[in-house]
């Protein structure tokens, strides 16, 4: 996506949408003094709060609070910025917008102001992507990391391979004009040995980037089984909190329930759903239908049973049938503490089986540090990469392709564009080599005013 050569005055509210102690008016790009002569009355100073009254076109007052202006280069945008900075109702926030549209702004697309941060070389493509990561962020861990990369270390690391990855290429490119010398000299420059340290930190920085990955869009459990195993009890006991009401009445869930968990920073949304069973009633039916629609998109689905009377596995295998083959399936042995067993953790044909106590609490941490080891988490501290989907396609490609390239010693013109396409695939995340379409995508989902 080309740099527009005369940028456009935008205009959008960047604060969030609804009542606030504060409202902001964000503008970007040319001709701002003429605005903030004409709405605050004033010539402003750089990077100065001045307090006015905003004026709409009668001269009366919308509004009073503070004014700002950022010169360019040095503002978010790289361009001239200003924000009027008023009281946090919707009405007069929307009051103050028309106002600068009237004066020339037109409304900002999504995402706008930070695509022009990018344009205008102030944040890379990854750093913009942090942008919207860390508003959206649904943890305090996915936040820090959202910030790390926003501070830019995830990009530092990537150009920080993407220069290895150049010097590879040099030294392989010097040599297809030398044939008679080209094994010798790469094996001096110990070429190929580099390029196994290359894919060794590539493992190492996807690992993390797929562990980041979870933080960002949390996983779907789903707990499955007859009525009155104790489904809502494991919710209650797994969130912290009452959310599903527990009775000794089967079919008391009628409608799935939603809630939220954090386990070490990752997002767990765990669903209870209704009791799976024949009905004649109406409204459950319905339920049981909802809780096949919610089984159909688990990324974890956790079978239960009551530990005092064990479902065959004839029983078992049959509803395990019926469940989508790319969930992960745990079959949770509940009530435990109704017969006198013990809480442990066994490998079965066809799952892993947790017996446990959802009333008592017994056993939990069992399924808790299970639902860990499936989602491959690893405790990387503040290293972890908050990564998008394309950020770890890219990753993928680029350890590929210097794979394939460890394994064309005999054929140095594919190995030069193996490296080659490796290098192309890491600058995709920075955006040095992007498609004007894919730039369009991932700006359209940024919030307005951002």
């Amino acid at each position: 996506m080309a740099k527009p050569s005369k940028p456009e005055l935008i205009a959008a509210v960047a604060t969030a949408p609804g009542r606030g102690g504060i409202g902001v008016v964000r503008l970007s790009g040319p001709s701002l003094f003429v605005v903030a002569r004409e709405i605050g009355g004033i010539d402003p100073k750089p990077r100065h709060a001045h307090f006015v009254s905003f004026a709409a076109a009668d001269g009366s007052a919308i509004d009073q609070g503070l004014l700002l202006y950022f010169p360019a280069p040095n503002s978010f945008t790289g361009e001239d910025v200003l924000e009027l900075q008023g009281h946090g109702g919707p009405v007069v926030m929307e009051m103050l917008l028309a106002r600068c549209l009237e004066l020339g702004a037109r409304l900002a697309e999504p995402g706008e102001f930070t695509q022009r941060a990018f344009l205008n070389e102030r944040l890379d493509l990854a750093q913009a992507e942090a942008v919207a990561d860390l508003i959206e962020a649904s943890s305090q861990a996915a936040a820090r990391s959202a910030m790390r990369s926003l501070a830019g270390q995830f990009s530092n690391e990537v150009s920080a391979i993407r220069d290895h990855l150049i010097e590879l290429r040099m030294l392989v490119e010097a040599t297809l004009d030398f044939p008679e010398e080209e094994l010798d000299f790469l094996e001096s420059a110990q070429v190929f040995s580099r390029i196994e340290r290359l894919r060794a930190q590539l493992d190492e920085v996807l690992e993390r980037a797929e562990q980041g990955s979870l933080l960002r869009r949390g996983l779907s459990v789903v707990l499955v089984g007859p009525p009155n195993v104790g489904k809502s009890s494991l919710l209650n006991r797994l969130s912290g909190e009452e959310r599903a009401i527990v009775t000794e009445h089967a079919g008391t869930t009628r409608d799935a329930l939603r809630e939220t968990i954090h386990l070490q920073g990752i997002p767990l949304n765990v669903i209870d759903t209704a009791g799976l069973r024949p009905t004649e009633d109406a409204i459950e039916r319905i339920g049981i239908e909802r809780t096949w629609r919610e089984i159909s998109r688990a990324d974890v689905i956790l079978r239960l049973t009551d530990a005092r009377a064990k479902s065959s596995g004839a029983e078992l295998a049959e509803i395990d049938d019926c469940l989508p083959v790319a969930a992960i399936r745990v079959l949770v042995c509940n009530k435990i503490d109704l017969c006198d067993q013990p809480a442990t953790r066994r490998e079965g044909d066809r799952h892993i089986e947790i017996d446990l106590s959802a009333r008592t609490g017994e056993g939990v941490d069992l399924l808790r540090n299970e639902l860990l080891r499936i989602v491959g988490w690893h405790a990387h501290g503040e290293n972890v990469i908050l990564a998008r989907e394309r950020h770890l396609a890219s990753l993928r490609a680029a350890r590929d392709h210097v794979a394939s390239a460890a394994e064309r010693a005999d054929a140095l013109e594919l190995l030069a564009e193996e490296l080659h396409l490796a290098h192309d695939a890491l600058s995709a995340i920075t955006g040095t080599f992007t498609a004007d379409d894919l730039l369009g995508e991932i700006f359209s989902r940024f919030c307005i005013g951002k």
